[in-house]
């Protein structure tokens, strides 16, 4: 049985980590804090859990855990783990953004779509995974087949929709109802912080690849899910780059093609990603639909510690998605 722990439970990712580790088959929930809720049952900031689980919130994280989350505000990681000093032995996973880049030593970035036999070969006793953004998520497993082929041409050109929620639990004038509600907004065109993992990744894939990526974000008037398309030029055609995504998922469980335009009700609420391909004029335009609080973070996580763990990877990932 893996004892997990919860860093940071009261927000929306951690919610979602708490739900996902309580029906997990091989899992037992250690400890799940919040220092603002401290002493308080879960159920204070997760209504639904209510009759579900005796848990109470603890007031910082603790050393009791062989897998440790971390679901902190971007820049709290890091001092969070100076802190707690936690044995080497302890597997951390991490859903800020603090160790993504390669700058930060010691950490696999979790994209297992990426870095799968990399996540699993190392050791669950004391893996250090940083868990890519939900933007970065969506938009990487619409490109990555084209880098892993050396394809990448010099521009790529992206923009994604995301819901409130991709915003955090805590309360700003873009998240009142009252302004998201029948309304969207372009922000951090051309800079969004989840550019430089997408990046790093390509490279990865096809090194010395310098084209420009740029990339459009939206707010969108819904609470979860992120819908993202990417398009660039392609010298083949259209067999050919459905074949490419085709072979390059193949095994990989919770990537699927479609024949059609995906829509977000078919993956909200799952750890699923869905691509559509479509072709014209020497065009590929790459459609990515995904949960951002499970396989954009939460989700994600689980999954990563299923490899670490030498667990099933789809283990208490086979979710329902809300149909209607």
């Amino acid at each position: 049985m893996i004892r997990a722990g919860i860093a940071g439970a009261s927000g929306f990712a951690g919610g979602e980590l708490l739900r996902l580790l309580l029906a997990h088959p091989a899992v037992k929930i250690a400890w799940v804090s919040s220092e603002r809720l401290a002493g308080q049952p879960v159920s204070v900031s997760h209504a639904d859990l209510a009759g579900e689980t005796e848990l109470h919130f603890s007031a910082s994280p603790d050393s009791d855990a062989d897998v440790v989350f971390l679901c902190l505000a971007h820049g709290a990681s890091a001092e969070v783990l100076e802190r707690l000093k936690l044995p080497r032995e302890t597997t951390i996973i991490d859903l800020s953004q603090d160790h993504r880049l390669a700058g930060a030593s010691g950490w696999i970035y979790g994209l297992p779509e990426l870095n799968r036999e990399r996540i699993r070969g190392a050791s669950c006793g004391g893996a250090r995974i940083a868990n890519p953004g939900c933007f970065a998520t969506a938009l990487q497993i619409g490109i990555l087949p084209v880098a892993a082929a050396g394809l990448l041409p010099d521009e790529l050109h992206s923009s994604a929709v995301t819901g409130s929620t991709g915003a955090g639990a805590g309360m700003s004038d873009t998240l009142h109802f009252s302004w998201r509600a029948s309304n969207m907004q372009v922000y951090k065109p051309f800079d969004h912080q989840h550019l430089p993992e997408v990046r790093q990744s390509l490279v990865q894939l096809q090194p010395g690849f310098t084209g420009a990526h740029r990339f459009i974000p939206y707010r969108g008037p819904f609470t979860r899910g992120i819908i993202a398309s990417t398009y660039f030029r392609w010298d083949g055609d259209a067999d050919s780059a459905k074949k490419l995504y085709a072979d390059f998922y193949s095994g990989h469980p919770f990537v699927s093609i479609a024949d059609e335009q995906p829509d977000l009700k078919q993956v909200v609420n799952t750890n699923r990603c869905i691509v559509h391909l479509s072709y014209a004029d020497g065009q590929v335009l790459a459609v990515s639909v995904l949960d951002n609080l499970l396989k954009g973070a939460a989700g994600q996580a689980v999954q990563n510690m299923n490899l670490l763990c030498g667990r099933d990877e789809s283990e208490g990932l086979r979710l329902k998605a809300s149909a209607y």
